[in-house]
């Protein structure tokens, strides 16, 4: 069976191709441990791009494992992107989901391009999930299957949503002055939206560590704004 992508070491390096990444010092929240879960959080500026951040749970002694990778660009106008991959007691779930937080319409032509490499795993059910906030704001080219020996699967889709954004951001339009702070708002309010609602994730930064260390974990952290 293959072994689960580092998504997050495969996204950097991917960013790195085309620009020089600064890691944020965020203190003691780049690992937070209690009752057997443990979070680690790096977070980065891509140059004049945007925010990235990759974020891991291990929990139960290591029955659960979560990895998430987050492209949150304030300085071109490409969408939002998190990459959500988790497994349990050996089944896994791969997430790759795109939000409209553009100030112009994303042309058909980029989106197809996701599109084809969801059609790969076309076999495989979509997860059916419970409406959210954000149904109306999310890309139809987004990713959301699971299952029991889908760890090569998986990868190849990964890499592939990872890589096609990468491209696509290195020839998004820049946004400048007014534009990037109408770009700053969007993700502002999305990320603030994702903690006041809540979730699997955001209830438990919140049960374990408390309100002030996850909206700061969210919002700053994991969204950079």
């Amino acid at each position: 069976m293959a072994e689960h992508t580092n998504f997050g070491r495969f996204a950097k390096a991917a960013l790195e191709r085309n620009w020089k990444l600064k890691r944020n010092d965020i203190g003691p929240d780049a690992r937070l441990a209690k009752w057997g879960m443990t979070f680690t959080t790096k977070s980065y500026e891509i140059g004049e791009i945007g925010h990235f951040c990759i974020m891991r749970l291990k929990a139960l002694g290591g029955i659960m494992k979560m990895e998430t990778v987050i492209f949150a660009p304030t300085g071109v106008d490409a969408p939002l992107m998190n990459l959500d991959w988790v497994k349990v007691l050996g089944k896994e779930t791969l997430i790759a989901e795109l939000y409209d937080t553009q100030l112009q319409p994303w042309p058909e032509e980029k989106q197809a391009e996701f599109k084809k490499i969801a059609a790969r795993d076309s076999d495989l059910e979509d997860r059916v999930n419970e409406p959210h906030w954000y149904d109306s704001i999310r890309y139809s080219c987004s990713y959301n299957k699971s299952g029991k020996g889908l760890s090569e699967r998986f990868n190849r889709t990964g890499q592939a949503y990872i890589g096609i954004y990468c491209a696509q951001l290195s020839e998004a339009p820049a946004c400048d002055g007014e534009d990037r702070e109408e770009k700053r708002r969007k993700v502002r309010d999305f990320a603030g939206h994702l903690y006041e609602e809540g979730g699997q994730a955001v209830n438990m930064l919140t049960k374990l560590f408390g309100k002030e260390t996850a909206e700061r974990v969210i919002l700053q952290h994991m969204y950079g704004v």
